[in-house]
């Protein structure tokens, strides 16, 4: 049976990353909302300088952003002739394409449009099943992550317990949890203070079996704890999306 993994399928990875890419800065937001602005109703569009004036960055960055946004599609690119008549190279003009200039709403995040297709999917499960294929996911992407963190030199079971669970804690808020780990009598804890999967799971909250998945797949590959992790007892001890005041999860 292949493995249902991103890697399996390059082309949905591909556009997943081309979409984050263009809208996952809050700076590359902002400019875009403000050349759609400008693109209204037949306007002009934006410079770069224009842009740098607006949002308060330099013109460089607001260059940065406009090419990235039109390299997605976002922004359709003209020649603006000098002010004046004045010789000299023209400016790139940046307007919204027609896809994107008069959208009642900004486009969703890719990655909470992801994840609110995951929890409906997982919805129309049973509930035990659900939340296996939810951690089983998890984990095959937690062993691909502590496959980066460690490469070929460094083996499973050269570092203690305590040591993996930092390594898994810094990877997670690499990944945008914010987390930490801490130890309390003899336990150890990874406490999330910022979950990237927000609302979306409070709405579904299957959804934080994902995070327990990834903490077990790479404790079991930091550690030697067995192959997928099991060696270790993995568990969901608080959560936000199911109303406690914090996310941790107990190793």
């Amino acid at each position: 049976m292949p493995k249902r993994d991103g890697s399996s399928n390059p082309g949905f990875t591909a556009t997943v990353s081309a979409i984050t890419d263009a809208f996952g800065d809050p700076t590359r937001r902002s400019i875009f909302l403000y050349a759609r602005e400008c693109s209204a109703g037949g306007g002009d569009g934006v410079t770069a300088s224009m842009v740098a004036e607006e949002i308060g960055v330099h013109a460089n960055v607001a260059r940065h952003h406009l090419d990235k946004l039109a390299a997605g599609g976002y922004l359709e690119v003209s020649s603006a002739k000098a002010a004046g008549g004045r010789a000299g190279r023209p400016s790139k003009r940046y307007t919204a394409s027609d896809d994107t200039a008069h959208p009642g709403d900004f486009p969703m995040r890719s990655d909470d449009l992801l994840l609110a297709l995951l929890g409906r999917a997982l919805d129309r499960l049973p509930p035990d099943e659900a939340e296996a294929m939810a951690e089983e996911v998890g984990a095959e992407y937690g062993r691909a992550m502590a496959a980066g963190l460690t490469g070929d030199a460094v083996a499973a079971g050269q570092r203690s317990l305590r040591s993996a669970v930092r390594a898994v804690a810094s990877a997670l808020t690499a990944h945008g949890f914010a987390a930490h780990a801490e130890g309390r009598n003899d336990s150890l804890r990874i406490i999330n203070e910022h979950c990237p999967f927000g609302d979306v799971a409070t709405d579904h909250p299957v959804i934080c079996a994902v995070d327990r998945g990834m903490v077990r797949g790479m404790l079991g590959a930091l550690y030697d704890a067995g192959a997928d992790g099991s060696g270790h007892a993995v568990t969901t001890e608080s959560s936000v999306a199911r109303g406690d005041t914090y996310c941790a999860t107990a190793v």
